[in-house]
């Protein structure tokens, strides 16, 4: 039965890259890599000779599916890469992983560089627990409301954002989770890496004095143990059934018709006559004072 290697790649600095990893690359039978051009330079730089296939978001869920077929009918194993890092972790890959093991073919890793887990070694924050979040939404609500819903979740968050993007991320958390710590990392693991850490208006006010804050990619660490609970929202008021049969009424429909309707609905039709009859006594004491 063939095996499909998951390969992690240096995220910079080519130093990174196991022996065991070169190796794999070089007696798979093929790699199906995110972007060839990318996986080519890699590979010149090591002097590996296995041909490249292209398997990355746009076209993986047809191509995952090929490949594990043809790693099948050619007992062939292969080594699946990312541009930079873990494939699969925010990455293309899962969906070629997945066709695999479906297929019975055994799918291994081959651990090396990951980002965001570099980008936590070095925050100094709890990281006993934590969750990763990739990429968060960019418009500015949904944004906000993924930053709270993340604080609802374990103490220490990862995300990652683009450099062209990252002042608007930490404003967006200066402004949401002030009592958050940040720990941001940029460029890790290539000559000029850097980390801030701080408040969010800390860390803010340091990448706006950066003239070269637009370059590189970020890794954002939020401790969020200091950030208080959210207020718990207040269940939404119970539509009693009466109201409602009057809305019905209000829109044309007879007490009947309302009655028959609210019950073909799924509510308890003894219930419902019950509002039926309270509101039938209602109208009829109104006639009376009338």
């Amino acid at each position: 039965m063939p095996t499909l290697y998951v390969v992690a790649t240096p995220i910079g600095n080519l130093q990174d890259f196991s022996p065991r990893a070169v190796e794999t690359l070089r007696s798979a039978a093929f790699i199906a890599a995110e972007d060839t051009r990318v996986t080519m330079k890699l590979c010149q730089v090591f002097d590996i000779h296995t041909p490249l296939v292209s398997c990355h978001q746009h076209n993986e869920e047809r191509v995952g599916e090929l490949l594990a077929e043809r790693m099948l009918a050619e007992g062939a194993d292969a080594a699946l890469t990312t541009d930079a890092g873990t494939p699969c972790v925010s990455d293309p890959g899962y969906l070629f992983a997945a066709a695999c093991a479906a297929r019975g073919i055994e799918v291994r890793p081959v651990p090396g560089c990951c980002a965001g887990v570099a980008a936590l070694s070095v925050s100094g924050f709890d990281a006993r627990e934590w969750a990763f979040y990739g990429f968060l939404p960019r418009e500015r609500r949904p944004l906000r409301e993924k930053l709270l819903a993340i604080a609802a979740g374990p103490g220490v968050a990862i995300v990652h954002e683009s450099p062209y993007r990252v002042i608007e991320l930490v404003e967006a958390v200066a402004e949401t989770l002030p009592e958050a710590a940040l720990s941001l990392s940029c460029d890790l693991t290539k000559l000029h890496e850097l980390t801030l850490r701080g408040t969010p208006q800390e860390v803010l006010a340091a990448l706006r004095a950066n003239p070269k804050a637009e370059k590189g990619e970020y890794c954002l660490v939020l401790d969020l143990h200091a950030v208080p609970a959210p207020e718990p929202e207040a269940p939404p008021a119970e539509v009693g059934l009466e109201a409602r049969l009057v809305e019905r009424m209000l829109a044309g429909e007879s007490l009947r018709g309302a009655t028959e309707a609210l019950a073909a609905q799924g509510e308890k039709k003894n219930a419902v006559k019950a509002a039926a009859l309270r509101l039938k006594k209602l109208f009829a004491e109104e006639e009376r004072d009338a």
